[in-house]
């Protein structure tokens, strides 16, 4: 599916791009829900580590697990798809960081999506409203690495 025209102008303020993805939703006979992820828009942002301080000190069950915790900054609110559609948080992935440069930030090295983007889920997404003129400025979001690195989005 092609993107173009649906991507956010980046510029200083946020300087990288990423892909958000929606899922078209069904229920099977059984009742189980399946999603078919979607990429919708590009958006424009600022994407960083949260950093050790966010980490815990003791982790009592070690498992080899990678946990990636992202601070966001971005321009629209990532709820609304790009034909007015309102969704989740829980319904919204954001894949394929890009820098300025275009360059690849978060890739999988292993497993079935290795060499493909990491996949975020959204853990957290605040409206920061312009203390001066009252608008929202940007909104800060929180990702978290998927546990699903799933193969099909």
């Amino acid at each position: 599916m092609s993107l173009i025209g649906n991507c956010e102008q980046t510029d200083f303020i946020f300087p990288m791009t990423a892909e958000v993805l929606y899922p078209i939703v069904k229920q099977n006979a059984y009742g189980g829900v399946n999603k078919t992820w979607v990429a919708d828009k590009v958006i424009a942002g600022n994407f960083s580590p949260a950093g050790s301080s966010t980490r815990e000190e003791v982790v009592p069950n070690i498992n080899i697990t990678q946990n990636t915790i992202l601070i966001c900054r971005v321009k629209t609110d990532m709820r609304v798809s790009k034909n007015a559609n309102e969704s989740s948080l829980t319904n919204i992935l954001v894949t394929n960081i890009k820098d300025s440069q275009g360059n690849q930030v978060y890739m999988e090295t292993a497993g079935p999506r290795a060499g493909q983007a990491t996949v975020f889920e959204v853990a957290t997404q605040e409206a920061q409203i312009d203390p001066f003129g009252g608008g929202i400025q940007y909104y800060k979001v929180v990702l978290r690495r998927s546990e699903s690195q799933v193969a099909d989005v």
